[in-house]
C-alpha cells in the first residue's frame, strides 16, 4: 500500500523570501501527482496544516524558507525529528511548525515522518509589491525549479519504498 503524502507549502508572500514555500506548492499544484499525494499552500494558516495532518498522511513534507546562516538559495531537505513538548497557547497566526506538532498532538492525532525542505532565504523584509504571489529574490527564485525536481524525487523514493537519502 502506497504512502499517503502531504506537501506542504509554508510562508508569507508579504515577506520577500518567506514566500519560497508557497512559490513551490503553487508550482507543483500545475503538475499531475499520484492519488497518494496531495500538494496544498498553506501559506501562515498553521491552524489549518494542524486539522489537515488530522486526515491521517504517512508522511509530510513541509517547504519554507529556513534560516541557517548559508548563501541565498542553499538548498536543505532534512527529516524532522519531533520531541514531546508540553502545551502553550498556541498564537492563530503564523504558527511555527512546532505548535503545529502540539495541536496535532493536543487534539489527539498522530504525527506522520516529518521532512522539511528549505531554502535559505536572501530577505525577509516586507515586500510592497507582493500580492498572491511571493516576490522572490533572485538567488531564491532561481532555487524553485531544484526543489520542485529534489521534491519529486523524494516522493519517488518515499512511494517506492526505497530508503531516503536526505541530509
Amino acid at each position: 500500500m502506497r504512502p499517503l503524502i502531504l506537501i506542504a507549502g509554508i510562508g508569507n508572500v508579504f515577506f520577500g523570501d518567506d514566500g519560497f514555500g508557497v512559490a513551490v506548492a503553487q508550482r507543483l499544484q500545475q503538475t499531475t501527482w499520484p492519488a497518494a499525494v496531495r500538494v496544498k499552500d498553506f501559506g501562515i494558516h498553521g491552524f489549518d496544516l494542524a486539522v489537515e495532518l488530522l486526515d491521517g498522511y504517512d508522511v509530510a513534507i513541509f517547504v519554507d524558507a529556513v534560516q541557517r546562516g548559508g548563501l541565498p538559495g542553499a538548498l536543505v531537505a532534512i527529516e524532522l525529528e519531533v520531541v514531546a513538548c508540553g502545551m502553550e497557547s498556541p498564537s492563530p497566526h503564523a504558527m511555527r511548525l512546532e505548535e503545529v506538532f502540539r495541536v496535532v498532538r493536543a487534539w489527539g492525532g498522530r504525527l506522520p515522518q516529518l521532512f522539511l525542505v528549505g531554502c535559505e532565504p536572501e530577505t525577509l523584509e516586507p515586500s510592497e509589491a507582493a500580492g498572491a504571489e511571493a516576490v522572490l529574490s533572485p538567488p531564491v527564485a532561481r532555487a524553485v525549479d531544484e526543489v520542485v525536481r529534489l521534491i519529486r524525487d523524494l516522493v519517488e523514493q518515499l512511494l517506492h519504498e526505497k530508503p531516503c537519502q536526505v541530509s
